[in-house]
């Protein structure tokens, strides 16, 4: 089955790919196309429809004679591509005119700072429900700043493998957080929490417009954008009206949410080819696929065709439980780390690129983004059925 992950466009004069350094990189022919199954965590796999006009834009943006790169973020041009993508988010999310959508650079890291920073309401608890790494360290950064923080819910007493269900919300909390997909380990919420009134705040950058969001038990939406939406480098913020009326005066200027909606988020030079990105992933999200109700189809139809081979497999061991998993990022571990290291060596051979778990619990991770293909998905379930006749 060797080499029949890699999808490949022939060249036209048979030149040979190199692979052994940048400059080498730099030198092979315009015409070579050769393309992996990507299922990189993040870093992600981006629409190849999306990479192709990224090429065929980028010395010369909508006539401007510069890249995208190279214009200014005060240019018309931007303030156009800026805009637009405001406007397509807004319509994907359906969202009313009491919430704001930023960009602001740093990614969700940041924003597990920020967070606090500005909506935690004076004599007030927070109300944190913990899920994984990323929850623990948005909880770590409140408890950072002297927040009450409470961690009304973990499930770390199970390695992080299920989502707790019993957890009761304090009616005076200032908000209540929860990271909405566990990329590590493998869970998702399919159901939210119930913030019983209090405002929801969410950390979705691995499932951030996978499928609709019903947005107004939340009070604010965060994601990094090299998941579903673009390159690293910048996250987008969903907040609504209210809850920028916690903001404090006395906060740094660039950690102020109402900095970035007071300036449209041009407060500063932004990243303007993230961004350029993200418009044109939100306009493929929109146009092509038709919006979140049948991107949330297809998603849940890849997820599907992996966890069949997982659950039918006697080499194969999910790691999340059943009832917690994400259609965004399948676990699952082999017998032993020999026959796992031979599994990650061959499917790299095959062209099936970012198996590896995350580095802190190893074992293996196919990440099914929106960019992901079923067609892709399907290769990777006959080289997974493969590999398992010959292994047992």
């Amino acid at each position: 089955m060797k080499a029949k992950g890699v999808q490949r466009t022939p060249t036209t004069d048979n030149s040979q790919r190199t692979t052994s350094g940048f400059k080498e990189g730099l030198e092979r022919d315009s015409t070579v196309e050769e393309r992996v199954h990507n299922f990189n965590a993040g870093p992600a796999a981006l629409p190849l429809p999306v990479l192709k006009e990224v090429k065929e834009n980028f010395l010369d943006l909508h006539g401007s004679g510069m890249s995208i790169t190279e214009i200014s973020h005060r240019s018309s041009l931007f303030e156009e591509i800026i805009n637009d993508a405001f406007d397509m988010t807004r319509r994907l999310l359906q969202l009313s005119d009491d919430y704001h959508v930023l960009f602001i650079q740093g990614g969700a890291s940041l924003q597990f700072c920020m967070v606090p920073m500005n909506l935690c309401l004076p004599g007030r608890p927070v109300d944190y429900i913990n899920t994984g790494i990323w929850s623990t360290r948005a909880i770590k950064e409140a408890q950072i700043q002297g927040k009450d923080v409470r961690i009304i819910a973990t499930s770390e007493d199970g390695g992080f493998t299920y989502l707790p269900t019993d957890y009761t919300v304090d009616r005076q909390a200032s908000y209540v957080h929860f990271t909405s997909n566990n990329t590590i380990m493998g869970t998702q919420w399919r159901q939210f929490p119930d913030g019983e009134g209090v405002p929801l705040i969410s950390d979705m950058s691995s499932d951030f417009m996978s499928r609709p969001v019903d947005v107004k038990p939340f009070g604010l939406i965060y994601a990094g954008a090299q998941k579903n939406l673009g390159p690293a480098g910048v996250a987008m913020v969903i907040i609504r009206e209210d809850m920028l009326r916690r903001v404090p005066d006395n906060l740094p200027t660039m950690l102020k949410y109402t900095t970035a909606r007071d300036n449209r988020s041009l407060f500063n030079t932004p990243p303007t080819f993230a961004i350029y990105v993200i418009g044109l992933v939100l306009r493929w999200l929109e146009e092509t696929i038709g919006g979140l109700k049948e991107m949330e189809r297809i998603n849940e139809e890849k997820a599907s065709l992996v966890y069949e081979v997982i659950d039918k497999s006697e080499v194969y061991q999910g790691v999340a439980e059943r009832r917690s998993r994400s259609m965004m990022n399948v676990t699952f571990r082999l017998p032993d780390d020999e026959l796992e290291q031979r599994f990650l060596a061959e499917a790299i051979e095959n062209g099936f690129h970012g198996l590896k778990g995350h580095r802190a619990i190893g074992g293996c991770r196919a990440s099914l983004y929106n960019a992901v293909t079923i067609e892709s998905v399907k290769s990777l379930t006959a080289f997974m059925r493969e590999f398992e006749e010959r292994s047992i």
